[in-house]
């Protein structure tokens, strides 16, 4: 299927769905599904050829929506538990 009766048959969709023209298009669903799969932890490279990227920094816009997640991340070292540590002085 080619790029452009893709773009037509979302198009038709969501005009049928009632959304707004113009509000979603076929680039909106790759992005979407990129975005989930690294949501899921699919890695970058496994992303990247799904969609047919030549490069990977296009398909590496998509980690800017990570931000939140980063934000949450917590260090490893913060788990540690300082009673199992002995000190050897």
């Amino acid at each position: 299927m080619g790029n452009g009766a893709m773009q037509v048959i979302v198009r038709n969709a969501m005009a049928d769905a009632g959304f707004e023209k113009g509000m979603y298009s076929a680039h909106s669903l790759r992005h979407s599904f990129a975005t989930h799969l690294l949501d899921q932890g699919i890695d970058l490279h496994t992303i990247k050829a799904l969609p047919g990227h030549s490069r990977i920094e296009t398909t590496m816009v998509y980690l800017h929506l990570q931000e939140c997640k980063r934000a949450a991340l917590v260090s490893p070292f913060d788990h540690l538990n300082p009673q199992c540590h002995v000190n050897k002085d």
